[in-house]
């Protein structure tokens, strides 16, 4: 199985986080199966790649040390491929999520570890 972590540390106010997450998922060709305040779970649109690499991507929001205007996420993004090579399917939509999540104009991003 393919799994990629990343967390992220953005300058945004939790009132908008949620939907421009949700927002930015979509984005990136996935589906919101499960919303909660604090964890997100999508799904890749099927129809483009073989079932066993449709991509799943889980978001935790930290709300225990989130300000007004500064919010930590961890991600895992992950899929039932094995990993033979290095830019399998699940590493490409990990960048095009890190990508995305990076480049939004809707908050600034202030940290990004990758795992």
């Amino acid at each position: 199985m393919a799994r990629y972590t990343c967390s992220f540390t953005l300058a945004v106010s939790l009132d908008h986080l949620q939907e421009t997450l949700i927002e930015v998922l979509q984005s990136c060709n996935f589906d919101i199966i499960y919303d909660t305040n604090d964890y997100l779970m999508a799904r890749e649109i099927p129809g483009q790649v073989a079932f066993a690499k449709l991509v799943t991507v889980e978001v935790l929001i930290d709300r225990s040390t989130a300000t007004e205007q500064e919010v930590r996420m961890n991600f895992v993004i992950k899929n039932e491929e094995l990993p033979l090579q290095i830019d399998n399917h699940c590493h490409q939509m990990f960048q095009l999520v890190h990508e995305a999540i990076a480049e939004n104009r809707h908050w600034q991003l202030l940290e990004s570890v990758a795992g």
